[in-house]
């Protein structure tokens, strides 16, 4: 069956009488191995059956059947995509079983999750092309693992491939055992997205409100340490250089780098700071209280709200004079 999914944010009615989650026996892939994790969270009371025997690869009320059984219909709760041909996004991208489980039951897992609701939609579609995607595309072969270059052994389905028991491991249980013994493995990583993610969104609305706090200022403070880019750059507010926060019983000012893969940073600290610390540096930058700054001046450290927006105010002073004669 060939389906395409238009829209991801469909509501999924979920089988409350599922006695068996079924998956094919043998070695494992990510894709299943993070389908059972979305699943077990649903169904914690049941039993993940790996197996592919007809009986129980055969569609009921009270199985789910993935990665197995070669077709795709969610009616009947079986999503494989073996199948020729398989089943597509809207973009036409395959699914794996993975994106299938997610792209069904992703919502009610966030919600399982305590994701407010508010927040579930916008963490359903960025988990679903950050972290499902990515599984789906190397599991259909549609997008080769070199593409990690030499960290491609780093990777997560890599990683949790290695898992899988080696190759004269005779017993008649390693598959299985290596199996349930990857799950929480996998299940940690999925749980530490999905907790980031809704971290992030928290962020965002105390982040924005940062921002327009300051207003024309060149220096951001926000209450704690969190992610802030993105409410910076919805509100394009290039003209702030440092942030500012506390950090335990100490604050921090840094710098803002250009984006994500880079170190270069908008403004650098000054470099008469770098690598120096407690006296050394306080009798450099003429504050009591400053403490340390980092070598490559992206990161500095004070002992006081007052000494850092100090130390933040002179930081801001020679980076504009350094761009002004810079043109």
């Amino acid at each position: 069956m060939l389906v395409a999914f238009s829209n991801l944010k469909e509501r999924w009615t979920i089988p409350m009488t599922i006695t068996h989650l079924v998956t094919h026996s043998g070695g494992f892939h990510a894709d299943e191995l993070l389908s059972s994790v979305v699943l077990t969270k649903l169904f914690p009371k049941a039993k993940v059956l790996r197996s592919r025997d007809r009986q129980w690869i055969m569609p009921s009320d009270d199985k789910i059947i993935y990665d197995v059984g070669g077709q795709y219909d969610a009616t009947a709760q079986i999503f494989d995509h073996h199948q020729r041909p398989g089943p597509l996004r809207s973009d036409d991208q395959p699914y794996s079983s993975f994106g299938l489980i997610w792209a069904h039951y992703g919502m009610e897992y966030l919600t399982a999750m305590d994701v407010p609701t508010q927040d579930a939609e916008t963490i359903h579609a960025k988990f679903d092309s950050n972290f499902v995607l990515p599984i789906d595309l190397l599991d259909n072969g549609a997008m080769e693992p070199s593409v990690a270059g030499p960290l491609s052994i780093m990777t997560l389905p890599a990683l949790l491939g290695s898992l899988k028991p080696v190759f004269d491991d005779v017993s008649p249980t390693a598959d299985d055992d290596a199996f349930f013994g990857a799950l929480p493995i996998a299940r940690s990583f999925v749980e530490a997205q999905i907790r980031k993610l809704a971290a992030k969104a928290r962020a965002q609305s105390m982040a924005a409100k940062a921002v327009a706090d300051a207003g024309t200022l060149a220096i951001l403070e926000l209450p704690m340490g969190m992610p802030y880019r993105s409410a910076m750059d919805e509100a394009e507010a290039d003209h702030i250089l440092f942030v500012v926060n506390p950090r335990g019983s100490d604050w921090t000012i840094g710098g803002i780098k250009l984006s994500n893969d880079t170190f270069e940073q908008r403004a650098d600290l000054p470099a008469a700071w770098a690598g120096l610390t407690d006296t050394a540096l306080e009798e450099v930058c003429g504050v009591k209280g400053a403490k340390f700054c980092h070598k490559a001046r992206f990161i500095a450290v004070a002992s006081s709200r007052e000494a850092i927006l100090k130390m933040a105010e002179i930081a801001v002073t020679e980076a504009l004079k350094e761009q002004d004669a810079a043109k």
